[in-house]
Order: C-alpha cells, then sequence, then structure tokens
C-alpha cells in the first residue's frame, strides 16, 4: 500500500563506510545490540532537507527503541555509492531499508533485490520505477510545482519571459516539481515564454551556482522570472542573482527552505518559496 503525505506549504569497505560523507564509521558497531536495524538512505547528507529528515528518523527511533542507522553520499549525483550502500545493508541483514533514491532507475534493482531478501523497503521523498516497496513517503511534488507555477504566474502579471533551471535528470521528485510547474505554465499563463527549461543545475550548490550564472549571463536582460525545483538549484540562483545585481528586479519562485533561502526572502531577493515538512517525513 503506497501512502503519500501531501504537501505542507508555510563504502564502502566490509567494516567502514562513511554516514555522513566525512567521517567513517564501523557498521558492525552501529548495528550492535537487540533492538530492530533500520537503515535509512538519504539522496545526500549535506542540504539542510536531509538533516531534518534525519532529526525525524531519529525521534521515531526513539519512541519505537528501535536503532536507525543513518547512512548516505555527500554528493547527490554518487548514483553508484547509494547502490553500494543499499547494498552493503542487504548483506549485513539489517531488519529494513528506508530508501530516498537518487535515481528513479538505477535504485530498481538494489530495491527488489532487498525485498526478495525479506527486508521491507519504504521509498521516501522521491519514487522508484518498480512497486515492490512496502510504503512511499513524500510531498506531492507536482502540486509543489503547480503552486510556484501559480505564484511566478501571478508575480508576472502573465506576461514576459522566464525560465526554469532544472535539478539533475533521474530524480523523479524534482521531475514532478518541474512538470507540475510547466503544466500549469502552459495552460494558465500562455503569454509568459520560457527562453530555457532544458539546463540542469546539477547535485551541489557549486554546480548550481555555475549553472545560473551562466543563464543569467545569456538571458538575464531579457528574463522578469525565475523557478527552482529544489534547495541547491535555488541557492545557487540566489546567489548568482545577488552577485549580478538582479535579485529583487527578476522574480524569483524556489523549492525547500534552508535558513539562507528564508533569509533570502525576507530581504526579497526571494519571491516565493515551496515548503515540505521533511522531519516529519523522516519520523
Amino acid at each position: 500500500m503506497k501512502t503519500v503525505q501531501r504537501l505542507m506549504l508555510s563504502l564502502l569497505a566490509v567494516g567502514m563506510v562513511a554516514c555522513d560523507g566525512s567521517e567513517p564509521v564501523d557498521l558492525d558497531a552501529e548495528m550492535s545490540g537487540d533492538e530492530l536495524q533500520i537503515a535509512v538512505i538519504p539522496k545526500g547528507t549535506t542540504h539542510d532537507f536531509w538533516k531534518s529528515i534525519h532529526a525525524g528518523a531519529r525521534k521515531a527511533a526513539s519512541e519505537l527503541d528501535v536503532n536507525v542507522i543513518w547512512m548516505g553520499a555527500e554528493r547527490e549525483d554518487d548514483r553508484r555509492q547509494q547502490i553500494d550502500v543499499v547494498q552493503s545493508f542487504i548483506s549485513r541483514g539489517v531488519d529494513a531499508i528506508v530508501l530516498a533514491p537518487l535515481d528513479d532507475s538505477a535504485l530498481v534493482r538494489p530495491v527488489e533485490t532487498a525485498v526478495d531478501r525479506d527486508i521491507p523497503v519504504v521509498i521516501i521523498d522521491s519514487d522508484v520505477q518498480t512497486d515492490v516497496y512496502s510504503s512511499f513517503v513524500a510531498t506531492d511534488n507536482r502540486e509543489g510545482g503547480r503552486l510556484a507555477a501559480r505564484r511566478l504566474g501571478e508575480l508576472m502579471g502573465g506576461e514576459g519571459n522566464a525560465l526554469l533551471l532544472r535539478y539533475s535528470e533521474g530524480s523523479a521528485s524534482t521531475m514532478e516539481r518541474e512538470e507540475g510547474f510547466l503544466e500549469v505554465m502552459e495552460e494558465e499563463f500562455p503569454d509568459i515564454v520560457f527562453v530555457s527549461t532544458n539546463q540542469y543545475a546539477g547535485a551541489t550548490k557549486e554546480s548550481a551556482l555555475t549553472a545560473s550564472q551562466n543563464l543569467l549571463n545569456r538571458f538575464g536582460d531579457d528574463i522578469q522570472g525565475v523557478f527552482c525545483p529544489n534547495e541547491s538549484s535555488t541557492f545557487g540562483m540566489l546567489r548568482a542573482l545577488i552577485t549580478s545585481g538582479r535579485s529583487g528586479d527578476i522574480y524569483f519562485v524556489g523549492f525547500d527552505t534552508s535558513e539562507a533561502l528564508v533569509e533570502g526572502l525576507r530581504d526579497g531577493h526571494l519571491h516565493g518559496l515551496i515548503s515540505q515538512d521533511p522531519f516529519d517525513m523522516g519520523y
């Protein structure tokens, strides 16, 4: 039974791996004890979004008296490392896996292998192209994209030029946001022209900044609106708009709510943020 939490507004060595992309830990020590062992594998570990999910998972673990083992790659484009993490937990026989797949096709085989070994899998945040998992806990990402489109379309008065900076190919959650955004723009704001919809920010804030700068160098004088579909792409575009002197002049709607993004909203550099509830998702 797949359940969806609706949108809320407002590596491997045999014994040593990295839980947060930096410090190695001993998996055997992490999995000691008589409690149920639940592996929680995020897309990455550096963004505030994932830190909130981790906090929610820890709270649930303390209430249920189970052991949550948090482990993920630092970069959200490291498919090989995430696959290796899943396979390592399968071989060690954890009682369950909670996974945020960073690629909706590359993680199909590991998920199906876990289920074949009688390890239940709960998918969070972003879907995967198989239906063998036990449950799905995520934002309604398409609706989030629709909300962003309505906000940006209204700010622009239904006319002008805009651009969409996508996140990363294979990420089901952000693809849903992007498609929902474009769907509403086409249906409800047909006089808004998109000068670019095929560029990707990449998995890091640094790559997002570079992609944003390139787009602003090319189109910055001709656009009135921008949408970015996740925390890192929004942050990169925010920095690019500020450093180019265009912040405030170009309407900007983003996704997710780190401290820096909320500050940007407060200061008028951003004009809208779609907020999720990552703590409750992890919980």
